[in-house]
């Protein structure tokens, strides 16, 4: 426990030390209000809202996509959902935008492609993550996601498909859903 405190004291410390080197660089001030931005490589897809990315120093952290949920394990458009994220960013290099860290000690950041695209929405225009509006209020997560569910798409095929914080409550409580889902095994 002692260890977990400690390295993300240093990887807040790390970031810390790269904003202020990168805000110097390009004359900006940096407000310790606002987000922190950190640039590195896309190592590990854990599944459709996490992943591992390796900084300078080689330095790994996980990260949790802001403002989505996806498919937990066993749900159905798991593997698909994990895929594309793995389509979308594995191998690449991102900037990610940090807004907080969970209680996992996990960072929960925006990620952006070279181009500018950002994966939460991408994953949610795909119909492959839920916006996750207790803990985001971004209105264009919003708007995208009643999109795919409009166009049916991804796990909008299902009428009213089971989100994975529900799922993660009734497996807390004890209740399998093992048996909650009719699905062909290519969405799993």
């Amino acid at each position: 426990m002692m260890k977990n405190i400690l390295f993300v004291i240093l990887i807040h410390l790390f970031i810390s030390v790269n904003i202020s080197c990168n805000s110097k660089r390009e004359n900006k001030k940096v407000d310790s209000q606002k987000e922190l931005f950190v640039t590195g490589k896309v190592i590990s897809i854990l599944d459709g809202d996490t992943y591992d990315i390796l900084l300078e120093g080689n330095k790994t952290v996980r990260i949790r996509m802001e403002g989505i949920d996806a498919p937990e394990r066993g749900m159905p458009f798991y593997k698909v959902s994990k895929k594309h994220l793995s389509d979308l960013g594995f191998g690449k290099i991102v900037r990610i935008e940090i807004n907080d860290t969970d209680s996992d000690g996990r960072f929960i950041a925006f990620t952006y492609l070279n181009d500018s695209t950002e994966l939460s929405h991408e994953m949610i225009k795909s119909g492959l993550a839920w916006h996750f509006k207790k803990y985001n209020s971004d209105s264009v997560l919003a708007t995208l996601e009643i999109k795919a569910r409009e166009l049916r798409i991804g796990l909008w095929v299902d009428e009213s498909p089971m989100p994975p914080w529900r799922n993660r409550e009734l497996h807390r409580n004890g209740i399998s859903t093992k048996d909650s889902f009719k699905i062909n095994e290519a969405n799993k």
